[in-house]
C-alpha cells in the first residue's frame, strides 16, 4: 500500500508511482516532517472548530463582531512595510501552476501573477509535484515549454510578473504523503516544499517567498499560519517577516475579523482580496439553517448587491487602516472568439467592474486571462496615478445588518438549471485533472463550483418557490437534471462522455445534491476519486 523513505517517518502512498526526487529530496522530506509535528494537530483542531461554529450557525447564532477582540479592532497600529516589488499590484492574474500557463501568466504585463495550487488547480499526485517544479524553474529564470501540438515554443520575458504562490486551504489532505501513517495537510505540503526550495533562489534576486491564504474562517487560523511563518523563517534561516502574504476574505466570518487577521499577521501580511465567489458560498453555507433565508440565481448576485457591497467597502477601509493593500475581485470573462459585439459586450462588464474597484478604493484587481490585463490595468493607470492608494481611507461604517443583508431576487428553472449544467462540467473537468475549466466564455473554478451545488443543495433542503409558482421538491429536481444530463450527453457526444469523467461527475454531484446533509466541501469527496 505505501512505500517508505529511508531516515524519514515519511511514507509515500502506493500511487505515488513517481517519487519527484528532485523536489522530495531528503533535506525537504525532513522539514515537512518537522512542519507536520509541529502544526498538524493544531490544524485539525481549527477544523473541528468550524465544526462547533457550524452548529452555532445552525441554531440561528449570526456571525457578527468579537467583543473580546474589541481592543484590537480600535487601539492605532499598523502592519510591517510593504516590499518595493509589492507597492503596485494594479493588476494580478491567476490561473493554475501548469507550465505554459505559469509562462504565460508570467509574460502577461500584469504586475503580479497568482500560482495557484488551490482552487484553480485539481491536486492530483503530478500536478501537485509539477507545478513545484515549474515555480522553481520560473524563480531560476530557467523555464521553458514546446507546445508539440502547435509547434510553438514558450519561454520568459526579460520583464515578468511578481510571483505569488497560493497553496491549498487547511481542510484539503495531501493523501500521497503519509507522516506516521496520517494524511499530511496539503496547506504544509505546498508551503514547505516552495519556501524550501525558493527561499535562498528568490533573496538573491532581492525579493522573497510571498503567498495567498485561502479560505480562512477565523483569526486563530491566521494566528496559526504566522506561527507556521516564524516557524519556517527560523528553520531555514532567514528573519522574521521575510515571507509576505495577502488573505483571501472569501468566509463570511473573515468580514466581521479583518482587523483581527491583519494583527495576526502584522510581520507578514501585505493585503487582503475580496474572493468573491468563495464569499457567496460561505454565505450560503454558513447560513443555509436560518428561517426565510434564500440566495437568488447565481447571476443574480453580484458586486452591487448590498451584501457583497458591504464586504468590499469595509475590506477597502480595514486595509487602508492598517497600511496594506486592498484587492479587488475575480474578472472571469474569458475572450469569445469569432463573435465581435458578444466580445465587447464582455469587455465592456469587466470594464465597468473594475472602475467600481478603482473608485470604490482598492489597489488592485484580479484578471483569470491574458487578454484582460490591458482592460484592467487601462482603468486603474486612469483613476490611481499613484502605486496604491492605501493613503485613502473611506469614511464609512458598515455594520452586522449591512454584512448579512439578504439579496433580493428570484429563483428560476433557468437558474437550476444552469447550476446542474455547469456543476457537472466543471466536476468532470476537475476530475480528469483539469481545475480551470473555460465554460460559456467564464473561467469556472472550484469556488464557482461550490456556488452551483450549494444553492441547488440549499433550495432543495428549503423546498425552494420558484418565481413560476412552482416548489422546487426532489421530484421537480430529478425531472430537470435527468432533462440536462440528456442534452449533456447529446451535446458531447456519446464518445466524449465515455472518454471522460462524466458518468463519476454526473453520479457524484447527483450525490452532492441529494444527500440529507451538506457537505463542507465538494473537493473532498471528489478528491477521493481523482
Amino acid at each position: 500500500m505505501i512505500a517508505t523513505v529511508s531516515n524519514t517517518r515519511i511514507a509515500f502512498l502506493k500511487e505515488a508511482k513517481k517519487h519527484y526526487p528532485n523536489i522530495l529530496t531528503q533535506q525537504a522530506l525532513d522539514f515537512l516532517s518537522a512542519l507536520h509535528e509541529n502544526f498538524n494537530d493544531r490544524r485539525l483542531q481549527l477544523l473541528e472548530n468550524r465544526k462547533e461554529q457550524q452548529v452555532a450557525f445552525d441554531k440561528g447564532v449570526l456571525p457578527d463582531f468579537l467583543s473580546g477582540t474589541k481592543q484590537i479592532r480600535e487601539s492605532e497600529w499598523t502592519a510591517r512595510e510593504i516590499p518595493k516589488d509589492l507597492l503596485d499590484r494594479r493588476v494580478e492574474i491567476t490561473g493554475p501552476v501548469d507550465r505554459k500557463m505559469v509562462i504565460n501568466a508570467l509574460n502577461s504585463g500584469a504586475k503580479t501573477f497568482m500560482a495557484d495550487f488551490e482552487d484553480s488547480t485539481a491536486p492530483t499526485w503530478d500536478n501537485v509535484m509539477q507545478g513545484q517544479q515549474n515555480l522553481l524553474d520560473a524563480n531560476e529564470r530557467k523555464i521553458d515549454f514546446c507546445d508539440i501540438s502547435r509547434g510553438k515554443e514558450y519561454s520568459l520575458n526579460e520583464k515578468t510578473a511578481v510571483l505569488l504562490m497560493r497553496p491549498r486551504g487547511l481542510h484539503l489532505n495531501e493523501k500521497h504523503l503519509l507522516c506516521e501513517g496520517r494524511e499530511m495537510s496539503g496547506s504544509l505540503v505546498d508551503f514547505g516544499l516552495y519556501v524550501f526550495h525558493n527561499t535562498e533562489v528568490l533573496l538573491k534576486q532581492q525579493t522573497a517567498p510571498y503567498f495567498y491564504l485561502p479560505k480562512l474562517e477565523d483569526y486563530k487560523e491566521a494566528e496559526w499560519w504566522n506561527d507556521v511563518f516564524v516557524f519556517a523563517q527560523e528553520y531555514l534561516g532567514v528573519p522574521r517577516g521575510t515571507f509576505k502574504t495577502t488573505l483571501l476574505i472569501e468566509t463570511i466570518t473573515a468580514s466581521f475579523q479583518l482587523h483581527e487577521f491583519i494583527y495576526a499577521l502584522r510581520d507578514h501580511i501585505v493585503g487582503l482580496n475580496c474572493g468573491r465567489w468563495d464569499y457567496i458560498f460561505s454565505y450560503i453555507k454558513k447560513l443555509k439553517n436560518h428561517q426565510n433565508f434564500l440566495v437568488p440565481d447565481r447571476d443574480q448576485v453580484t458586486m452591487a448587491t448590498p451584501f457583497m457591497e458591504a464586504y468590499s467597502k469595509l475590506v477597502v477601509k480595514t486595509c487602508h487602516q492598517r497600511g496594506i493593500h486592498a484587492i479587488g475581485g475575480m474578472a472571469a470573462q474569458i475572450p469569445i472568439k469569432n463573435n465581435d459585439r458578444a466580445n465587447q459586450k464582455a469587455l465592456e462588464k469587466v470594464k465597468a467592474d473594475k472602475e467600481r474597484e478603482v473608485k470604490n478604493g482598492h489597489d488592485g484587481t484580479w484578471v483569470a486571462h491574458p487578454a484582460l490585463v490591458k482592460v484592467a490595468m487601462d482603468v486603474f493607470d486612469e483613476y490611481m496615478p499613484k502605486n496604491n492608494q492605501i493613503d485613502r481611507v473611506p469614511e464609512i461604517s458598515i455594520s452586522q445588518k449591512d454584512l448579512l443583508e439578504l439579496p433580493k431576487g428570484t429563483i428560476t428553472e433557468d437558474g437550476i438549471r444552469k447550476n446542474i449544467n455547469v456543476g457537472i462540467l466543471y466536476l468532470e473537468s476537475w476530475l480528469r485533472g483539469v481545475g480551470a475549466a473555460a465554460l460559456y466564455h467564464l473561467m469556472e473554478d472550484a469556488a464557482t463550483a461550490e456556488i452551483s451545488r450549494t444553492q441547488l443543495w440549499h433550495w432543495l433542503d428549503k423546498n425552494a418557490k420558484l418565481e413560476d409558482g412552482r416548489i422546487f421538491t426532489r421530484k421537480l429536481y430529478k425531472e430537470i437534471f435527468d432533462d440536462e444530463v440528456e442534452k449533456l450527453i447529446l451535446f458531447c457526444g456519446p464518445d466524449k462522455i465515455i472518454e471522460g469523467e462524466y458518468k463519476e461527475a454526473i453520479i457524484l454531484f447527483n450525490n452532492l445534491i441529494l444527500s440529507e446533509t451538506f457537505e463542507e466541501f465538494l473537493t473532498l469527496p471528489a478528491y477521493t476519486n481523482l
